[in-house]
């Protein structure tokens, strides 16, 4: 039997690949809808724990208080309530400012849709990926709710074991964590730096000053371990480093820690390592130790003994701070059984050889490119910490 042909009618080219445009074009409204819907469903969530009707009337209370006119005869309490208002007014905009784009977002995308505009949706296409960016940003900082989280960040970063080779890492590791400061566009002060002698840091001592920066930074606190071929050992062996990172939240005026002059001891000497006028000439630089504690701070990168000295007193009231914090813990027997906060806690290894990778020991996160972490790109390693913080402290028996 001979096969049965049969003719269609032929679709001209044109036709067809409108009709193909067309239904594409229904697929990439579908998902651009339910990511809207997504997005929507999270901002709520967040909108629901930060209580936006509860925040504005705090923010019109306080605002009150400022424009009282005795609001300076107590400065401290003029400091609490201005920078309370701040903090708060800060949130406000900025769940404001997220739920309208998010609602511009669905205007621009109903008429795209309406008027057929490829390029309108692909910008709603961009927006809504940047939107998805910040909204999970703030879906992690409504996790941090710490007495201390909204401060400024006070990080110390020190060679351990390892030699030449862990003191390369801590300068690494304090080069990482300044380009992640400059990513987020974050002011830096360097109190203190201790130059090894070969190569890289004993120690530094720095702030990134930014809104909740000690309770995203708190999660990085605990030994590094870098594992790579060392560029210090001629026979090309592989080494394994170690560097210890300390988080602690700046202290404010508000504080109240009170250093009696007779409980410190400051020393000055001559500054060291690479600067401008007046470093490596003068006496400079200045030691403060704490004899009821036996903390000892330093700073050298200011110009004049009594600028570091202030700025050395204002890390001792952060160290200070933070002892009577764990004293407290202690008291109350609320210090993690498995250590996690703690110093000397290993937290993060980098391996450099014989394979690539970072990978953080406690939340398993793990990328493959070190060299990217290591010029800032640390944001995911942060986000699941604080999230693995957040699901510990839930699992604990009150």
């Amino acid at each position: 039997m001979l096969p049965v042909i049969v003719s269609l009618p032929a679709v001209p080219t044109g036709r067809l690949q409108e009709a193909i445009g067309v239904e594409w074009s229904i697929v990439a409204s579908v998902d651009l809808s339910q990511t809207l819907t997504d997005l929507d469903k999270s901002l709520s969530s967040i909108e629901a724990v930060a209580d936006l009707p509860g925040l504005r009337e705090e923010i019109a209370h306080l605002a009150d208080e400022v424009g009282a006119p005795d609001l300076w005869d107590d400065q401290a309490n003029a400091q609490r309530i201005t920078s309370a208002l701040s903090v708060k007014q800060s949130e406000v905009d900025r769940l404001e400012d997220l739920r309208g784009r998010l609602d511009d977002a669905a205007m621009m995308l109903e008429m795209a849709d309406e008027e057929g505009d490829a390029e309108v949706r692909a910008e709603v296409e961009r927006e809504l990926k940047k939107l998805g960016k910040d909204i999970e940003a703030l879906e992690v900082r409504t996790l941090l709710s710490g007495e201390y989280d909204p401060r400024d960040a006070l990080l110390t970063i020190r060679a351990e074991a390892g030699g030449v080779d862990a003191a390369d890492f801590a300068e690494k590791l304090m080069r990482m964590y300044m380009r992640w400061a400059e990513r987020h566009s974050y002011p830096v002060e360097v109190f203190d730096t201790s130059y090894a002698e070969e190569a890289g840091l004993k120690s530094a001592t720095f702030a990134i000053k930014a809104p909740f920066a000690y309770g995203t930074l708190s999660v990085e606190q605990g030994t590094h371990r870098l594992v790579r071929i060392s560029p210090f050992d001629n026979q090309g062996r592989r080494q394994t480093s170690f560097a210890g990172v300390e988080v602690l939240p700046v202290t404010e005026e508000t504080d109240s820690i009170d250093i009696p002059e007779a409980d410190i001891r400051v020393d000055v000497y001559r500054s060291s390592g690479p600067g401008g006028q007046s470093v490596n000439t003068t006496d400079s630089a200045v030691r403060i130790t704490h004899a009821p504690t036996g903390i000892v701070v330093s700073c050298q990168n200011e110009k004049s003994q009594l600028q570091n000295k202030a700025a050395a007193l204002r890390v001792l009231q952060s160290r200070l701070l933070e002892h009577a914090r764990l004293e407290r813990e202690k008291e109350m027997n609320a210090l993690k059984s498995d250590g996690s906060g703690s110093w000397g806690a290993q937290m993060r290894s980098y391996v450099m050889h014989p394979y690539q990778m970072v990978k953080d020991l406690r939340t398993e996160h793990e990328v493959g490119n070190p060299e990217a972490v290591f010029d800032g790109e640390i944001d995911g390693f942060i986000d699941a910490g604080i999230r693995w913080r957040k699901q510990t402290q839930m699992s604990e028996p009150n």
